[in-house]
């Protein structure tokens, strides 16, 4: 069984194991650096893969930005002047700003409201909301609850607190056959919400476990764990030089588990491998797949594609951020993400992922087509349909031959013949063993005997 036909056939077990990670995790209160990131990054380190933890202290300067100092935060709440709390930090962790400031006075319903986020058009959900930057207290809840906010007064009390500290990411590098590396990416900074969140780690924590056992691979696999934008921005300004002069290809993991849709974003290039051998895997995965463009990123493919950086890094997601009801909401819960919807993000990337690394532009070996009967790849009684193993030989092989000049790979053979590029990397291993085709050019065709 070759890689690809393994990532084909996981079982739904694996989609299973994911989602239970996903709900370990759920309620754990992360931001941009703090405790939450911590524990999220410990967990996946001590229960699905090792992982090397790095930290870059509050004040260090990357490019334009700043490492912010560390927040912590231990409870909050809104209470009524009967001593009724009716917003609660112990409830829903999205009830308090990401990075508000401490507070703890009575203020008027109107300052109150001042501080208080909701989203009128989906009266039911908690948004999300963060002041990574800028000193302010608030809290959220839902337009409902609000609307029922009648007293003059309310006491709020937030326990929270930014103090020097780090900003904390993980790193893991599984060695291949040359120092040239596939870069995979997600973050670990955002509250409780399931697909806008938690997907992307549980996917990409699956991924190294899987490609783990299908090592050896010809790259490198880089895999980061970061908070999204201070920290792909924290880590490309540390390591720039040998990102731009190893990464042949990269993706961006987030959004990836629920079973609505599939999607894909570019890069900024829009017509790197990555890009190609993308746009291939969901046209056979998901023909109905969405494609979107540059001008809808939104995620750390904004700094790995930035102008100077310029890496080949896209994302392969299922319902894409923004793009869902429930995003950046409360309702991004686990009710959102499922095991089969986990499980066909992690076979697209994965598959993706192995199409870059066996990736190669095959070379004929003859002069004309082949005498393919005498290497016992077809009858030599000509009938409809003979061939090897289900293939339709006069389709595939020949075709597959007569592209083989050494400068189309597989991914163009494969979208020349409309096969899937596991079909045609199946048939260029029965070239290869046939010695029809090579993988190294050489100076001149071999005219067969």
């Amino acid at each position: 069984m070759n890689s690809f036909e393994k990532i084909i056939n996981l079982q739904p077990e694996i989609g299973n194991k994911m989602y239970r990670w996903a709900k370990d995790l759920f309620p754990v209160c992360r931001s941009i650096t703090g405790d939450g990131v911590r524990e999220t990054l410990n967990y996946i380190s001590e229960n699905i893969t090792p992982l090397t933890m790095h930290s870059i202290s509050s004040g260090t300067k990357v490019f334009d930005w700043v490492i912010p100092n560390e927040w912590s935060i231990n409870d909050a709440w809104v209470e009524d002047m009967q001593g009724n709390k009716i917003i609660k930090f112990s409830d829903n962790n999205l009830h308090v700003i990401s990075y508000s400031d401490p507070v703890d006075k009575v203020v008027s319903r109107e300052e109150m409201f001042d501080h208080l986020h909701t989203l009128p058009n989906q009266a039911d959900a908690i948004p999300y909301v963060t002041s990574y930057y800028e000193n302010i207290w608030g809290f959220c809840c839902s337009h409902n609850l609000k609307e029922k906010m009648k007293d003059d007064m309310y006491r709020v009390y937030i326990d929270s607190s930014k103090k020097p500290g780090v900003l904390n990411f993980a790193e893991i590098v599984i060695p291949g056959e040359t120092d040239k590396e596939i870069f995979l990416s997600t973050y670990v900074c955002h509250p409780s919400m399931a697909n806008n969140e938690l997907s992307g780690p549980m996917v990409t924590a699956m991924l190294v476990r899987l490609l783990r056992e299908i090592a050896p691979l010809k790259y490198t696999i880089r895999v980061v764990f970061i908070p999204e934008t201070i920290g792909s921005i924290a880590y490309i300004s540390k390591n720039l030089s040998s990102m731009k002069k190893n990464i042949v290809a990269g993706f961006n993991i987030t959004c990836v588990g629920d079973d609505r849709c599939y999607s894909f974003l570019p890069s900024r290039n829009g017509h790197t491998i990555a890009d190609k051998i993308s746009e291939h895997i969901l046209s056979h995965v998901d023909k109905n797949y969405l494609s979107y463009t540059w001008r809808n990123r939104g995620s750390d493919e904004r700094q790995y594609c930035a102008p100077g950086v310029d890496l080949p890094i896209v994302s392969i997601m299922r319902s894409k951020y923004n793009e869902y009801p429930e995003y950046h909401t409360s309702l991004d819960n686990l009710d959102v993400i499922s095991p089969n919807g986990l499980l066909g993000g992690l076979k697209a990337i994965a598959l993706a992922i192995i199409a870059v690394d066996v990736n190669y532009c095959p070379w004929t070996a003859s002069l004309c087509e082949p005498m393919l009967g005498k290497h016992k790849l077809v009858s030599n009684i000509s009938i409809k349909g003979a061939g090897v193993s289900g293939m339709n030989i006069g389709r595939d092989i020949r075709g597959f031959i007569s592209m083989s000049d050494g400068k189309n790979d597989l991914i163009d053979i494969a979208n020349f013949l409309k096969i899937s590029v596991w079909k045609a990397y199946s048939i260029s291993q029965v070239l290869l063993k046939s010695g029809l085709i090579y993988s190294n050019p050489k100076k001149n065709y071999q005219i067969s005997d």
